[in-house]
C-alpha cells in the first residue's frame, strides 16, 4: 500500500507566538539558573584577583626550572587561572536576569508542571520565587 503524504498546514499566528513565548521564557529561565550556579558560593578560601596574580607569576618561575610533566601540569593550571580571572572581571547583572526570571517563572513553571519544591532544590531562592508569585500552595 503507497505510503499517503500528509499535507502541510501554515501555522497559525498565534502558534507562533506561543511558541516564542515559550523559547523566551525557557531562555530567561535558563539564563537565571546558569549565572546562579555559576555564582554560588564555593567552599574553601576566596581567590582574589590578587592572590591569581601572585599564583600566576609563581608558576611562570616554577615554569622555567620544572621537567616536561611539571610544565604540562603548570600550563594547564596558567590557563585555568587566567580564566578564572577573566570571569571575575565579567559583571554578572543578576538584577536583570532576575527581573527576567520573575517574569518567566511562573507560566513556565505551570506549563512544564515545576513545583515550589524543585525550584528550591535547584537554588532559586525563597525571596526570588515570591516575587514571581510561585508559593509552596502553588
Amino acid at each position: 500500500m503507497p505510503a499517503t503524504k500528509r499535507k502541510k498546514t501554515a501555522m497559525s499566528e498565534a502558534h507562533k507566538a506561543a511558541l516564542a513565548q515559550g523559547r523566551a521564557q525557557g531562555r530567561a529561565v535558563r539564563n537565571y539558573l546558569e549565572a546562579l550556579e555559576a555564582h554560588k558560593p564555593k567552599r574553601g578560601r576566596k581567590r582574589t584577583p590578587d592572590s591569581i596574580k601572585k599564583r600566576l607569576a609563581r608558576i611562570d618561575a616554577e615554569y622555567a626550572e620544572g621537567d616536561q610533566l611539571k610544565r604540562l601540569q603548570l600550563a594547564q593550571e596558567r590557563l585555568d587561572l587566567q580564566r578564572e580571572l577573566d570571569a571575575s572581571n565579567e559583571a554578572v547583572d543578576l538584577s536583570a536576569l532576575e527581573r527576567e526570571f520573575c517574569q518567566a517563572a511562573k507560566p513556565y513553571g505551570e506549563r512544564k508542571g515545576i513545583t515550589y519544591a524543585a525550584w528550591r532544590q535547584v537554588g532559586v531562592p525563597d525571596n526570588v520565587l515570591k516575587s514571581a508569585g510561585i508559593t509552596r500552595a502553588s
